[in-house]
């Protein structure tokens, strides 16, 4: 019985396989990259902008139903946190911003997520 050879396609001339770049390499892309932006120069470095929107905490909870400590407690805000937040004396940072427009809009996932970790 012969066994018969199988070979992968030669790759077309004038080809080249390209180098995988490594994660070594690809770290030091991204400092030269940061370095350069740094510089003001910023060919060839990608950068990516994100509008966190402003959030009328008040209007989620009220449109929720909720008072401040029923709000407070389902999301794990500290009361006095979300009073002042209403009252306009400190304002969300951006990560608890982002937070907040994802219960503007999906409370029920939100929810979910927390009483899945506890």
């Amino acid at each position: 019985m012969a066994v018969k050879k199988t070979t992968k396609p030669a790759a077309k001339r004038g080809t080249r396989a390209r180098r995988r770049e490594t994660v070594g390499e690809s770290i030091i892309e991204g400092l030269k990259q940061a370095i350069a932006w740094t510089k003001g120069e910023n060919e060839g470095a990608r950068v990516t902008l994100v509008h966190v929107p402003e959030i009328d905490v008040r209007h989620v909870r009220m449109k929720m139903g909720l008072s401040q400590a029923q709000f407070a407690i389902k999301f794990g805000f500290p009361p006095a946190t979300l009073r002042n937040w209403e009252q306009g004396r400190s304002r969300p940072d951006t990560p608890t911003r982002v937070l907040l427009a994802v219960i503007a809009r999906h409370p029920k996932a939100v929810e979910d997520v927390l009483r899945r970790a506890s």
